[in-house]
């Protein structure tokens, strides 16, 4: 088993559009790349212990759902940025102790907690998004707009099949099954 830093990335699945996957499957070519991202993400969430002193994957999750400048309830947040209620309660509090958030009890309903980015927190977010933006611009670089907008539907449509599943009762699952030796 080899071991990479976590700089290095992912040894290739040969599954790229550079290497040729005309005989694979287009739904399962489909399905091991959803998993693959979706793994992406577990790791680099599961790296949030391992920066100290520095805000976690989930907690920016959190203020970047805030970023549209409105408040958001717990709840809200938590869909958001799949995470627990119960978490993101703890994170709010930590947040706004750090002086990025603001919460304050919804006038309509007292058990409401609303949030809000403060001035430090907007300014915050946009540091992190100069850092980010490049990077995800790189990575989508040679895609069309048209393409990026199909990838957009593609993806929108596996959530609502997962949001479907969830909703009739069926096992959740990390994605499409995939055969054997895949």
């Amino acid at each position: 088993m080899t071991v990479t830093s976590h700089r290095d990335p992912p040894p290739s699945s040969g599954m790229t559009p550079a290497h040729g996957t005309d005989s694979v499957d287009p739904l399962e070519q489909l399905g091991r790349s959803f998993k693959s991202a979706m793994a992406a993400v577990r790791r680099l969430r599961g790296r949030e212990t391992q920066r100290p002193g520095e805000l976690s994957f989930a907690q920016y999750s959190l203020l970047f759902g805030l970023v549209d400048g409105g408040q958001k309830s717990v709840r809200e947040l938590a869909f958001a940025a799949d995470l627990a209620p119960a978490s993101v309660t703890q994170m709010l509090e930590s947040l706004a102790a750090m002086g990025l958030v603001e919460r304050v009890r919804s006038e309509g309903d007292k058990r409401v907690v609303l949030t809000s980015l403060t001035e430090r927190g907007s300014a915050l977010l946009a540091e992190r998004r100069a850092l980010l933006q490049p990077r995800w611009r790189d990575a989508l670089a040679e895609f069309s707009d048209d393409e990026l907008r199909t990838a957009a539907v593609v993806l929108d449509r596996l959530r609502d099949a997962f949001y479907g599943m969830a909703d009739s009762g069926q096992p959740e699952v990390d994605g499409p099954r995939v055969t054997a030796g895949a």
